[in-house]
């Protein structure tokens, strides 16, 4: 892979949406030594929160979820990417893939501070194996 993109998994899981319940699942994950390398929440329906989970170790994350009797989703596959931060930063990964035909279907970037960035991105699972390839990986 390109320097500063890999490949990620990512896992929708639906949790309880009462104050200290994210907190609680945060600290669960970092008991069993979980590092997240994203984290997006937000609402969902009657009463739960839409929890999508992206580990640095997918594995650990589902003996985990198995453990507690966690629903995972099935496993989405996508990619990060971390560089330094500048004006445009993601247009050369964004032309490269749209020049083979690849469409990004969902992306999440942010500003990390210290002049970096990070970004998440899917393509449609069709699409992964080439992507990577296009990315420069194996």
């Amino acid at each position: 892979m390109a320097k500063g993109i890999r490949r990620v998994n990512k896992y929708v899981l639906h949790h309880r949406d009462k104050p200290g319940d994210g907190s609680h699942l945060l600290k669960t994950l970092k008991k069993h030594g979980i590092n997240l390398l994203a984290l997006t929440a937000f609402p969902a329906a009657s009463g739960t929160s839409q929890v999508e989970l992206i580990p640095e170790d997918a594995t650990r994350l589902e003996t985990l979820a198995k453990q507690f009797g966690w629903r995972l989703s099935k496993k989405r596959t996508g990619f990060l990417a971390q560089g330094k931060d500048r004006a445009g930063a993601l247009v050369k990964l964004a032309e490269r893939l749209g020049t083979a035909g690849i469409n990004i279907t969902q992306i999440d970037a942010i500003a990390a501070g210290a002049e970096r960035y990070g970004a998440v991105f899917w393509v449609r699972p069709k699409d992964v194996e080439r992507a990577t390839l296009v990315l420069g990986g194996r």
